[in-house]
């Protein structure tokens, strides 16, 4: 039995940033997923308020012989949006992706940017609450990471929580509170 976290404890006030910073194996993408609702705590409880969009693994849940389209929408009902939402959504995700008629190709096609690109709009789109990134603001190339930057300096603008996990201490000195 490998216990990841133990005796963890923090609340994270509406609107901050929260950086997570520590070594390979010590529970932070556990916790992580924690957060994100993934796996259960085995004691404790964990409260969040509004939608939580987890960019943990950018593109995990895309299975490759779906389309881009088809692996954004199951994105949308994993986060809780009904059909009618989810193709609502999803002009404004293929316009922040930047992928195109790709939309509609297997994923398999993709390149690991395209793929990036369009899991990272499926959760920009949903306007969480709180995002929870994980080792991912290298996203893309660097046109589309300046776009992301935006974004995420955006929510942070108007009052959304974010908590960051990264291995860098300057992404914790420069997007943490």
């Amino acid at each position: 039995v490998v216990e990841a976290l133990k005796n963890v404890s923090f609340s994270v006030e509406r609107g901050s940033t929260l950086g997570i910073i520590g070594r390979n194996g010590s529970g932070k993408s556990t916790l992580m997923r924690i957060l994100a609702g993934i796996l259960k705590p085995d004691d404790g409880l964990v409260e969040t308020a509004g939608i939580v969009a987890p960019l943990l693994a950018l593109g995990t849940g895309f299975h490759p012989e779906l389309s881009g389209r088809e692996g954004a929408r199951i994105e949308l009902f994993t986060l809780g949006m009904n059909r009618a939402q989810a193709d609502g959504l999803m002009e404004e995700i293929i316009a922040f992706s930047e992928i195109g008629d790709f939309i509609d190709a297997p994923v398999r096609t993709y390149s690991v940017g395209m793929l990036m690109r369009l899991a990272f709009s499926v959760a920009i789109c949903v306007n969480p609450n709180i995002l929870l990134l994980d080792e991912i603001l290298a996203v893309g190339d660097e046109g589309f990471a300046r776009k992301c930057h935006e974004t995420i300096l955006d929510f942070r603008n108007h009052g959304k929580t974010i908590v960051i996990v990264t291995h860098a201490a300057e992404v914790i000195e420069t997007w943490c509170d």
